[in-house]
């Protein structure tokens, strides 16, 4: 896992870098050929304002011009000028007496030459030439030299760009650490402060994430200790129940000491049932399937209906609407199921619980109804915790009944809520299940 962060981590780094070095790269090139392309034509420009301002002077000056390239008194060994001025000299024979002022581009045998005709209003004639390869050469390296300073700063900025995205991105090595440093069983909030704002709604996100966690962790070694102390006393009675066995002097009394040891067993195993039940809910497990309401219910009502004719307590069902439920048959049997234990085991005999289906709006809800003595509304948040038992009625029990099938409503993406009877006696065990779970 460590080397595969690791290389996660360097590869964003690599890739930022190669992107960031890559525009720069790009914008230099760009600025680069701009800047040779404005260099070259400046000097072009400049080389033709010498032409120019050449060929004013040698108008203006009436001294004797010359065609030689070199030993002329305005000749340039490094530009190559020929100037002439007539009438006064002979005319060279790549140029033509018609040819209009301003600038040219002719041809001289194997040379090319750019050349500037100027015109007085006396009649003469300056003509300056320069060879074509000569201006090029100079204007190249002209240009050129403007390329050196962004030559030599291109590898100074991909530096510099490396080490920039390895600075920025350095807090996520020390929050990588600083969450390496956290226990598993206590993880703190990862600190936000001097991060760049980019950061913080990720960072956000992990400290609700730990919350979370913290929660859920501290929930578990509750749920854990609660067990303990639940077990711990079916199965201490259990060993004391076994002693007596041992030392019973008769079939008799042995025969009377069975029967509440049958009794402890059975209690501890009804426990570890709804232990292994609620784990099991928790997890959220159970695929989801088509489940008719109705004949569900049957089936409960069925397998109930000795306890409750042994109890003398009638068990209904009553169907207002039939109802189809998109949902995990084990989950929504275990919620049905805990309400109508709950509602047999207050009911006094000659009492009534009553299954009721309907749909609210296009919600679907059941309720089970009872005449018990019902649970106070202060104590009907309290009672959907784990092993939490109402010392205001009576019955025995593990307090882990409500508990699972708060569990399981979860799970289905119900809910469960307790309400009083119009009556006014009585408790009325609702699930609901929200709409887009129904079809």
């Amino acid at each position: 896992m460590d080397g595969g962060y690791t290389a996660m981590r360097r590869s964003l780094q690599q890739r930022l870098s190669l992107v960031l070095c890559g525009a720069l790269l790009l914008a230099a090139l760009g600025a680069g050929v701009a800047s040779f392309l404005l260099a070259y034509g400046e000097a072009k420009e400049f080389q033709d304002d010498m032409l120019r301002q050449i060929s004013l002077l040698v108008a203006s000056s009436g001294g004797k011009p010359t065609q030689s390239l070199i030993d002329s008194p305005l000749g340039d060994p490094e530009s190559r000028l020929q100037v002439f001025r007539f009438p006064g000299a002979p005319l060279p024979s790549w140029f033509s007496a018609g040819l209009a002022g301003g600038f040219h581009t002719l041809n001289a045998r194997d040379v090319r030459l750019r050349v500037f005709v100027y015109k007085n209003d006396r009649g003469y004639t300056s003509v300056v030439a320069q060879p074509t390869d000569a201006r090029n050469e100079i204007a190249l390296n002209s240009a050129l030299r403007t390329l050196l300073p962004l030559v030599l700063l291109l590898p100074v900025m991909a530096l510099l760009v490396v080490w920039i995205v390895r600075g920025e991105l350095g807090p996520i090595n020390t929050l990588a650490y600083h969450l390496d440093e956290q226990p598993a069983d206590h993880a703190e909030a990862i600190p936000d402060r001097e991060l760049p704002k980019e950061l913080l709604p990720f960072i956000q996100a992990i400290n609700r994430l730990l919350m979370r966690v913290n929660e859920l962790v501290g929930q578990q070694r509750r749920f854990i200790a609660d067990a303990a102390h639940e077990l711990r006393s079916p199965l201490t009675a259990l060993s004391v129940q076994t002693q007596n066995l041992e030392q019973a002097k008769s079939i008799e009394a042995m025969r009377a000491r069975v029967a509440p040891l049958r009794s402890g067993i059975e209690r501890a195993r009804k426990l570890t049932e709804q232990l292994l039940n609620l784990a099991h809910t928790q997890s959220g497990r159970g695929a989801a399937d088509p489940v008719n309401v109705s004949e569900l219910i049957r089936e409960l009502i069925a397998e109930f209906l000795p306890s409750a004719e042994q109890r003398q307590v009638d068990l209904g069902m009553e169907e207002l609407s039939h109802l189809s439920l998109h949902a995990s048959p084990d989950a929504l049997r275990l919620v049905i199921r805990n309400g109508l234990e709950n509602a047999l085991k207050y009911s006094p005999a000659g009492s009534e619980v009553t299954v009721r289906l309907f749909r609210d709006d296009r919600d679907a809800v059941i309720d089970v109804i009872d005449q018990g003595p019902g649970i106070p509304q202060s104590e009907r948040t309290r009672v959907f915790d784990p092993f939490y038992q109402n010392d205001g009625v009576g019955g025995s029990g593990s307090g882990l009944g409500l508990a699972i099938a708060k569990a399981a409503a979860a799970s289905l993406q119900g809910s469960i809520t307790l309400l009083t009877p119009s009556s006014g006696k009585g408790l009325i065990f609702r699930y609901r299940q929200v709409v887009d779970r129904l079809f």
